[in-house]
């Protein structure tokens, strides 16, 4: 299969919304506080109902990707979810509108990596599997920068109405273009078993892996997400302006690095020794903003880049899992993976709503996000130490 095609490029679009679908409250807060009352706890909420949409349908994804193919998962999912919550976002006059909005905005980008990573898995050698998804996930990161400064001036020029209208066309027609150009793998013949859940839970080296894959996505997704603006907002006064440069390192930084993946792994020895060592990088970051959250605007900035690099160990993790997962169970394999780390997302945005809010009534804005970093570290640290105990790749 070749890597640049009408193919790919439809996917690779459909994962850039993905990505800025998940990312673009963060510079929208401002906006929509004044116009609709959304508090940082509502669109915390907002923002964690779009990863738990997308995650609930990762068993679904799975089964439809086994049974059905990407092509239709990917663009009936797209078109009808995607779009379907943008238009919703845009009509939005209360903070429970977002609510929706971004639920079905979930929904609708939950095949948009997944699509592409079952072609990957299927057509390409376990190998070469890191740098394709690396590929894929750094050009679809461009979806974070889109998300940030170029959106600003976006609804500057336009409004945030419809810009959000623009967003809903542009997503209908992805999701055309992936049911036009995207080619399902061959089907499996008879001889291949089925499988089942229960049989990838038998799988016991992916036990080890989950802790950690629960949280570091998480890390880096929440506070890109949601907790960088306020972040710099509340300790540094930063204007959108800002706020939107920042939050564009963030997703450069992401995006460079998943380019650099391949290179990077075969450089370091293998996915799990390149995991250890970037997982410790980003406990050491999360460390310096708890203990010190106002050292700077420069160094803090530079701090939130770094934690968007981390956003690199999602692809570095399944990688690594891949070479666990016998054929048959791809598509529920890496959808369930998948669902464990968006889920830890989900998850983790809505517990950082009461932890944000409960430490805001007692003390400065320096403590308060003193608070909330090292509420990120404590179970990343926890997840790196399980870490420790996986075995190897098979190929490795």
């Amino acid at each position: 299969m070749p890597v640049i095609s009408a193919s790919i490029i439809s996917l690779v679009l459909g994962y850039m919304l993905s990505q800025f679908y998940r990312a673009f409250l963060a510079v929208l807060s401002p906006v929509l506080g004044q116009e609709l009352g959304a508090s940082p706890g509502d669109l915390a909420l907002s923002s964690g109902l779009w990863f738990i949409g997308f995650a609930v349908m990762q068993i679904p994804v799975g089964w439809a990707l086994d049974r059905f193919g990407p092509r239709r998962t990917v663009a009936l999912l797209l078109g009808l979810g995607g779009a379907g919550g943008a238009a919703v976002f845009a009509l939005a006059t209360a903070p429970w509108h977002l609510h929706v909005a971004m639920t079905l905005l979930g929904i609708g980008c939950s095949p948009a990596l997944m699509g592409p990573y079952y072609i990957f898995a299927r057509e390409y050698p376990p190998a070469a599997f890191a740098s394709v998804s690396g590929m894929m996930v750094g050009a679809g990161s461009l979806g974070n920068i889109l998300g940030a400064a170029p959106l600003v001036s976006l609804i500057a020029a336009i409004g945030w109405r419809p810009a959000l209208w623009w967003l809903a066309a542009v997503t209908l027609l992805v999701a055309a273009a992936v049911w036009i150009f995207v080619r399902d793998p061959a089907r499996l013949g008879e001889d291949q078993p089925r499988g089942s859940l229960a049989e990838l839970f038998r799988l016991r080296a992916l036990w080890l892996m989950l802790p950690l894959l629960a949280i570091s996505y998480a890390v880096s997704a929440c506070i890109r997400g949601l907790w960088a603006a306020p972040y710099l907002a509340e300790v540094y006064g930063a204007d959108a302006q800002l706020i939107g440069r920042a939050t564009l390192a963030m997703g450069l930084a992401m995006v460079i690095g998943n380019f650099l993946l391949g290179p990077a792994m075969r450089l370091i020895g293998g996915a799990r020794r390149m995991l250890l060592i970037a997982t410790g990088g980003t406990i050491a970051v999360l460390a310096v903003l708890a203990i010190r959250p106002d050292a700077g605007l420069g160094l803090a900035t530079l701090l939130l880049a770094l934690i968007g690099l981390a956003g690199t160990s999602y692809a570095v993790q399944m990688a690594h899992a891949r070479p666990f997962l016998p054929t048959h169970l791809i598509g529920r394999g890496v959808t369930f993976l998948n669902m464990v780390s968006i889920a830890g997302v989900g998850a983790m945005q809505f517990a950082s709503r009461p932890v944000y809010e409960w430490a805001a009534a007692g003390g400065s804005p320096q403590r308060t996000f003193s608070t909330v970093f090292l509420f990120f570290l404590i179970p990343l640290t926890v997840g790196f130490l399980f870490y420790f105990l996986t075995p190897e790749a098979p190929d490795e």
